[in-house]
Formats: structure tokens, C-alpha cells, sequence
């Protein structure tokens, strides 16, 4: 049986240290439901396929596309013609490259939602069961558009950062990490909320309150995206891990909630 630890207040470094760590626990449940954490990887097997291969194509054709971006630098010089166009397909495969680095987890969940749903109830059965409350189709497609709008402007802000002279080549992988983190950790924890029902202003108080915790789960999990595969092989510990990072924000809520006198 998974217990979750019994939440105490701690300081930042803390909090993001033990969202990391949910991480590894999630790594942990292999142990216990080998069949489904291995089903949990073909959906990001199929995404970094198909992701990589119009990354792929992009490169291919990065002469093409900077003609078509730079028909102003027809009349230029052979010299700054090639380069401007050279530099405009880098460009647009760099940002490609920077997009699929924020949406892959909201993809992947897309691609893989029955393979994480039979994850994460498998995990709220052993830590003692879920009355689960209906998610609407609707609610659930719009939570996704948002949050791939979401990732679009994380990686527009990334981007445009790391363009800054001097300083960007250093900024930009620090707000890259904060942003991904973020970004994943909402991500990720979706369900686990949406599964009980709880959206709007509950779900905002709830992470409001574990801001460096979620942050740590998520920093953890984008840090297995650097790695080769690792973005394959992290997606159904974290997928656990979520799920356990819900029940702490719940418990936390429960233990500090005020209680009735007498």
C-alpha cells in the first residue's frame, strides 16, 4: 500500500525538494502495477515520433522556409541574402524546437488519457479508493487548449529571452526550467483535481498554497526531458506522482482547516 508522508510545514527549499521526490516515488509503483506504468509510455513514444519528425522536416527544409520568411532580402547581396535566410529557418526550427519542449506533456496527455486514467485510479485503489465526479468532455478539451496556449506563450517568452545580448544565453535556460516546471506541474495535477470535482477557485487555493511543492514536482519531471527517452520513460511516475501530489494538497487543506469548537 503507497502512504502518502503526513504533510508539515517546511520551508521553500523543502517544499521544492519534496515535490522532486514525488517524482521518484512514482518511479516506485513499477513494482506494483508493471503492466499499466508500461502502457503509460507508448502515448510518449507516439508524440516524440510524430513531434520529432515535423521537427525533423522542418530542418530539412530550413532553406525554403527562410526564402519564403525573407522575400525582402531578395534584392540584397548574395552574402546577406544566405545569411538572412539561413538564419531565418534557424529560427523557426529553434522555436518549433522550444513549442514541443512546452506542449509535449499536454499532448502526450491528450494522446494517452486512458492509458493515464487506468494509472491514476489503480493508485487512488491502493491508497484507498476515489468516489469519482464525471469530468465533461467539454471542460476537459478547453482545460487542454488553454494550457497549450498556455505552453505557446511560456515558449514565445523563452524564446524571445534567450535573443537577449549578453545575458540571454544565461536567462534563458533559468526561466525555461521555472516556466516548464510550472507548466507541467498544472498539467499533470489536472486530473487528479478534475477527478473529484474540484475546479475554479478551490483548485487555485489548493495550488496557491503548495506553489513550491508543485514546482518541485514539475522542475523534477521537465529535467527527464533533457535526458534521451526520458521523457518517454518519466511520464507514468509522474502521472503517480500527480496523483500523490493532489492528496498531499488535500490533506493539508484538511489539517489546516479550522475546527468546530467543543
Amino acid at each position: 500500500m503507497l502512504v502518502p508522508p503526513t504533510p508539515s510545514p517546511r520551508g521553500a527549499l523543502s517544499e521544492l525538494l519534496g515535490g522532486a521526490a514525488l517524482v521518484w516515488r512514482g518511479f516506485g509503483y513499477w513494482r506494483r502495477r508493471p503492466g499499466a506504468m508500461a502502457l503509460g509510455m507508448l502515448p510518449g513514444l507516439i508524440v516524440l515520433v510524430v513531434v520529432g519528425g515535423l521537427i525533423t522536416l522542418l530542418a530539412m527544409n530550413t532553406g525554403a522556409i527562410g526564402t519564403w520568411l525573407t522575400p525582402f532580402a531578395a534584392e540584397w547581396g548574395e552574402t546577406a541574402r544566405t545569411a538572412a535566410r539561413e538564419i531565418a529557418g534557424f529560427l523557426v526550427v529553434l522555436a518549433a524546437a522550444v513549442l514541443a519542449f512546452y506542449t509535449f506533456t499536454t499532448l502526450t496527455l491528450i494522446v494517452g488519457d486512458p492509458f493515464y486514467e487506468r494509472i491514476q485510479r489503480r493508485v487512488e485503489t491502493d491508497l484507498g479508493g476515489l468516489e469519482e465526479a464525471p469530468i465533461g468532455f467539454w471542460r476537459s478539451a478547453g482545460g487542454s487548449v488553454l494550457l497549450v496556449l498556455r505552453g505557446a506563450l511560456y515558449a514565445l517568452l523563452t524564446f524571445a529571452t534567450g535573443l537577449i545580448p549578453a545575458v540571454g544565453a544565461i536567462l534563458a535556460p533559468v526561466l525555461g526550467a521555472v516556466l516548464a516546471g510550472h507548466l507541467i506541474g498544472r498539467e499533470l495535477t489536472t486530473r487528479p483535481f478534475e477527478s473529484r470535482g474540484i475546479v475554479g477557485d478551490a483548485r487555485r487555493a489548493l495550488r496557491r498554497g503548495n506553489r513550491a511543492r508543485q514546482l518541485g514536482f514539475g522542475i523534477m519531471t521537465q529535467l527527464f526531458f533533457l535526458v534521451p527517452g526520458g521523457a518517454i520513460l518519466v511520464m507514468p511516475a509522474a502521472v503517480v506522482g500527480s496523483t500523490l501530489l493532489v492528496r498531499q494538497m488535500l490533506e493539508r487543506a484538511e489539517l489546516s482547516a479550522p475546527r468546530p469548537p467543543g
